[in-house]
């Protein structure tokens, strides 16, 4: 099981990596968009300090998720963005919907199994 765990978490925090490297450099092509999806994207592009601070944690979050030491702290840096990529994949992109409810259950995996760790934060 922890080696199942392991290779899981490693794929999590690399998919992160590699999601934050691209909204830097922007090397993954962007497929046809609809009108609705387009006008979205542009209101994020618009607000200029945005897209580079979901890029920074998702880059520092997708290393932390891959150190089991710190993957309790990543899981909770990743959950607010994890949450966004649903209810966007939800409301505008449905055919993404599937692979963002698997890694936002893999979160809350990770975040149900620190449970302990966060019990201080909330006593």
């Amino acid at each position: 099981m922890k080696i199942i765990k392991l290779v899981i978490c490693t794929l999590f925090g690399l998919m992160f990596i590699n999601a934050g490297l691209n909204k830097f450099f922007m090397y993954i092509p962007v497929p046809e968009m609809s009108a609705e999806l387009r006008k979205v994207n542009e209101a994020f592009a618009a607000i200029k300090w945005l897209m580079p601070l979901i890029a920074t944690v998702e880059i520092i979050a997708g290393i932390l998720f891959i150190i089991p030491k710190t993957r309790a702290l990543a899981a909770l840096m990743i959950l607010p963005i994890m949450v966004g990529i649903t209810l966007h994949h939800l409301t505008y992109a449905p055919e993404g919907l599937l692979m963002a409810v698997i890694l936002l259950l893999i979160n809350a995996w990770i975040i149900i199994d620190n449970r302990k760790k966060y019990m201080h934060l909330i006593a």
